[in-house]
């Protein structure tokens, strides 16, 4: 009795990480693709090559691309070095995930474990944008920190008005 039940919650949690479009139809699983999104979006914002992350790694440039395509899964080793050579914590990989991806227990298990409950405030794609990435990595480059303070409040008030 005990074998069989144990065999039933084994099945059950392998059913649980299984989603449409997932590994068994070939298609990488919507949290593969999230945390590679995550991973190219930190290397372009430290204006790092595949191939300079993949020599910090001792991995080709190509696998470092099948990383951020969801080719290839992440295992727990490999992301916690890149989390080394990234300079971010492990949990950056998951935050921002939509619920959709993540589930419909998501925000209750990020609460219990320390992840980050913020969403993305534009519901979609903005912040790993190129022409986000290549604006933020502009503006830091601006040395003196009034100036930028100036620019910032310049790009602001060319937004429509908070309220």
């Amino acid at each position: 009795m005990r074998g069989t039940m144990k065999k039933e919650l084994a099945s059950q949690s392998a059913q649980d990480l299984t989603e449409p479009g997932g590994e068994k139809d070939g298609r990488p699983s919507s949290v593969d693709v999230h945390v590679g999104a995550r991973i190219r979006l930190r290397r372009t914002l430290l204006a790092m090559s595949q191939e300079r992350l993949g020599d910090a790694l001792g991995l080709t440039f190509q696998q470092v691309q099948k990383y951020e395509r969801a080719v290839n899964r992440v295992g727990a080793s490999r992301l916690f070095h890149l989390s080394r050579v990234l300079d971010v914590p492990i949990s950056f990989f998951f935050d921002d995930m939509p619920e959709t991806v993540a589930g419909p227990n998501s925000a209750a298990v990020r609460r219990s474990v320390g992840f980050s409950d913020a969403q993305d405030p534009f519901g979609d794609d903005t912040m790993s944008r190129r022409e986000t990435l290549e604006l933020v990595r502009a503006y830091y480059r601006v040395a003196d920190p009034a100036l930028r303070k100036k620019v910032f409040e310049l790009i602001r008030s060319m937004g429509p008005a908070e309220g």
